[in-house]
């Protein structure tokens, strides 16, 4: 009986994020997301005929929950803190082996949710509750959850806060400090701070860019970075091609809007990206209807993008692809699965980094090298992240002032930036900042 934290996944790896807090004799499991590399190495391979739970666990491609399979029949509510897949992503693959739990996310998240589990093909038994940013639920007689709003780069992220008897436990795992967001407000920082006052017993962080020393820009700075390369650049008479993060539609709203800017019809082309918009239209986040042609099914791609290619400088297109995946729009342009052809000097805009993965890289490489062979124009790193960096963690820690800390969302090479900061602010390594790897358990307080 106590309170005890199990981290289950994304502290041996970066992705696969889940989190178990036990409550006396209920737990509450925070993000249960996809080890994306490995999931989509599984998904494209050609052999596979059914994606089932067994086999990506086989393969570590989500959470283990034999890590707290003594707590399992206890757990009463599974909570993603976002949309992002290595956050949610798994979620169609466990929940039925968690019939009690309720899921609860935010109104985007669950839209998404619904989406991918028709994707899947997937039904589950558990209720969705959509709860908005900066709302409360209480899940039992001992812990109420509470969603503050912050910034990254999905809409409607938040830190999830439990409130229990032995105190708070806030989970900020995936986020920014972004001042002026493109799309939404800033932080909730009054509500912040105010949790800070009340106590915070433990402080769940993501650690990912901790080791650089900065504050991480705001996606405004993003946002004028593309305007330099769509509207700047000279591209008259020329494909131009934008590929970023599905589920970032802050950048997306800033490429329709300067595709209307460049006169040219845009275009997206993908079923990523048609879900996370679709979604992000069935809230009212934004309406990209009047403005933008959408080609969410292969042969709806086929068909357009070969109508257009003769007037291609009249489209601006956007499009799957940017990590190089073999199954994605952008690729099978390349490879001439899609007939659109791509000439000497037609601009490819890379809105977006390459996730630090041995097969995103290998992938981005071989495209890269393919587009440069047909003497296409490259623009990379067009981006900024939606994490944040030194400089904000350490406003975050002082600004929450938890107990204890455990660095987040990444192996030991990247928690220990986060344990050195705590240092200096003054925790202790092994006392009150705990670096931990997958499976391991820290009890905070107990009871006979």
């Amino acid at each position: 009986m106590g309170l005890e934290i199990c981290t289950i996944g994304g502290y041996s790896e970066i992705g696969k994020n889940c989190t178990a807090v036990r409550v006396d004799d209920e737990v509450v499991l925070l993000d249960y997301g996809l080890l994306m590399d490995r999931y989509i190495a599984y998904t494209e391979s050609d052999d596979v005929l059914e994606i089932s739970h067994k086999k990506l666990l086989e393969i570590g491609a989500i959470p283990d929950l034999s890590l707290i399979s003594d707590w399992k029949a206890s757990v009463i509510a599974l909570i993603p803190s976002h949309a992002h897949l290595d956050h949610m992503g798994a979620i169609p693959f466990l929940a039925e082996k968690l019939p009690g739990a309720e899921i609860i996310c935010t109104p985007f998240a669950a839209s998404v949710l619904r989406a991918v589990l028709r994707d899947e093909d997937k039904k589950i038994p558990n209720k969705i509750r959509p709860l908005t940013p900066n709302g409360k639920h209480v899940l039992s007689d001992k812990i109420t959850v509470e969603f503050v709003h912050i910034t990254h780069s999905t809409p409607q992220t938040v830190v999830a806060v439990l409130h229990t008897p032995y105190g708070s436990v806030m989970y900020a795992n995936d986020f920014k400090l972004d001042n002026n967001p493109v799309l939404g407000k800033p932080p909730n920082y009054k509500r912040l701070e105010q949790l800070g006052k009340e106590g915070i017993v433990c402080l769940i962080m993501d650690s990912l860019y901790t080791r650089e020393a900065k504050k991480m820009p705001s996606e405004n700075i993003a946002q004028e970075m593309l305007r330099d390369v769509l509207l700047a650049t000279d591209n008259k008479g020329k494909a131009v091609i934008v590929t970023t993060f599905s589920s970032h539609i802050a950048r997306l709203k800033s490429i329709v809007d300067f595709g209307k800017k460049m006169n040219r019809k845009v275009i997206f082309a993908g079923r990523s990206i048609s879900k996370y918009v679709d979604a992000a239209h069935e809230i009212g986040i934004v309406n990209f209807s009047n403005d933008v042609t959408m080609l969410r099914y292969k042969d709806q791609v086929r068909k357009k993008l070969k109508q257009i290619e003769p007037k291609k400088h009249e489209y601006l297109i956007v499009c799957t692809g940017h990590q190089g995946e073999k199954q994605a729009v952008l690729s099978k342009i390349v490879d001439n699965v899609i007939p659109f052809n791509l000439s000497k000097g037609d601009h490819v805009v890379f809105s977006c980094t390459v996730i630090p993965a041995a097969v995103n890289i290998a992938n981005r490489q071989v495209l890269d090298e393919k587009l440069m062979a047909r003497g296409v124009r490259i623009f990379k790193d067009i981006h900024v992240s939606g994490h944040a960096a030194r400089e904000d963690h350490r406003e975050f820690l002082l600004l929450v002032k938890p107990q204890h800390l455990i660095p987040a969302h990444a192996p030991f090479e990247y928690t220990v930036h986060m344990a050195n900061l705590a240092k200096e602010i003054g925790y202790v390594l092994g006392k009150t900042v705990h670096l931990m790897e997958d499976g391991q358990r820290l009890k905070l307080a107990s009871k006979e």
